[in-house]
């Protein structure tokens, strides 16, 4: 009968521990599995294959030692009942790991994915949020087993207690292990009963945000703002006004406009988060802005000229990350746009949307608006302009309050 036991491999990695394995024997034959975490030595206990208290993480670290060596040992029991005769490389090949079954791993691959896709903005934002779950597992990696619904809510407490970020914050890092977890189940790496999301689990549910748009005075402000044409604030102006006046154009859309978009006084494009395609007559107010630009034709066929540097358009990695940039500064000069037209509320590109849907109100019927927004569900747009209608709510209060 084999025997099987966890020890430590006798070569030193360069942070002085050493891997721990589990080591099976068969007619003195020996086969070893790396269980992916290494120890030092003098945390080490050999002869009871147990970390000692000493290890920062010795207990979780004791517990997934235990039901590894509980896993091989019910592999060779299978194995010796089916076969009179088997070899520790046989019980080796039984519960070995696939290739990239970690988690951190799986990240890898989730990351390079998204890269290949051209998603910058994607693996801006995600990266750092899977370095925080790993600076939570104190570096080392993880088994999607061991992601349980009690990690992921002391996980969730982690980052409460050691980061100013907000309740949407959270909900995002806990979206990217979901994410990683659904390809490593596609990818048959895990299996779904180790799944720790969902009913009487760890539901993903984003937490409601304000969103606060500018009145019709406000904008009216900006407009008559007396700025020099020559400056990067009256550009900032343009691509704010621009964006409003065709019902909060996406910031992204906005800058990969190209003259041929314009055709017969219309303004034709998909929207690049979810290709939504359609037309627009040009207000005159937008046409205004397209002129100050007409003297700077190019070859790129692109309105505005903040994209013009980039060699590749068609490259989308480069791209988003070239508009990451782009926007930073637009958002940047629209905060003294801002302090000159005397109006506190935050003034960022995105609050061109936000002030659309603020004037409209429950003016506009919410199909048209599912249309100028080009939403794909028309339940978005009812959630979405549900921010921005009071009439009702503050009418039911005043027929209490006015005594």
């Amino acid at each position: 009968m084999a025997s099987v036991k966890i020890v430590l491999r006798k070569k030193q990695n360069q942070d002085l521990t050493y891997p721990l394995a589990i080591r099976i024997t068969k007619d003195r034959k020996s086969s070893f599995i790396y269980i992916g975490h290494s120890v030092k030595l003098s945390d080490w206990e050999p002869k009871e294959q147990r970390v000692k208290k000493s290890h920062p993480n010795s207990a979780r670290l004791n517990n997934h030692i235990l039901k590894k060596l509980a896993e091989t040992n019910n592999s060779l029991l299978d194995l010796e009942v089916q076969k009179d005769s088997i070899s520790s490389h046989a019980v080796k090949q039984k519960i070995k790991p696939s290739a990239g079954s970690t988690f951190f791993e799986q990240a890898k691959l989730y990351i390079a994915n998204l890269k290949r896709s051209g998603k910058f903005n994607r693996v801006s934002a995600e990266q750092p949020r899977i370095k925080h779950f790993k600076e939570f597992l104190k570096g080392q990696d993880i088994n999607f087993q061991d992601i349980t619904v009690s990690l992921l809510n002391n996980f969730k407490a982690y980052l409460k207690g050691t980061r100013s970020i907000s309740e949407r914050t959270i909900v995002n890092h806990l979206i990217v292990i979901r994410s990683i977890f659904n390809q490593a189940i596609k990818g048959n790496v895990t299996d779904q009963k180790y799944y720790p999301f969902g009913s009487n689990k760890i539901k993903i549910k984003f937490p409601d945000s304000i969103k606060l748009g500018l009145t019709t005075d406000e904008v009216k402000v900006i407009e008559e703002l007396d700025l020099d044409h020559t400056s990067y604030l009256h550009h900032a102006r343009n691509m704010w006004l621009f964006s409003f006046y065709f019902a909060g154009m996406r910031v992204s859309d906005v800058l990969r406009l190209k003259w041929d978009d314009l055709q017969d006084n219309r303004l034709y494009y998909a929207m690049g988060k979810n290709l939504k395609a359609g037309s627009l007559r040009i207000p005159e107010k937008a046409l205004k802005i397209v002129v100050q630009y007409q003297s700077a034709k190019d070859e790129t066929g692109l309105i505005f000229p903040d994209l013009k540097t980039l060699q590749d358009l068609d490259d989308s990695y480069e791209v988003q990350r070239k508009i990451k940039s782009v926007v930073r500064r637009l958002n940047e000069n629209l905060l003294t746009v801002a302090k000159a037209a005397k109006i506190n509320k935050p003034l960022t590109m995105h609050i061109s949307r936000h002030t659309f849907g603020n004037i409209s109100g429950d003016k506009i019927p919410i199909q048209m608006l599912q249309k100028l927004y080009r939403h794909t569900s028309v339940t978005t747009t009812i959630g979405y302009q549900a921010n921005f209608i009071h009439k009702d709510a503050d009418e039911a209060l005043d027929s209490v309050i006015a005594l």
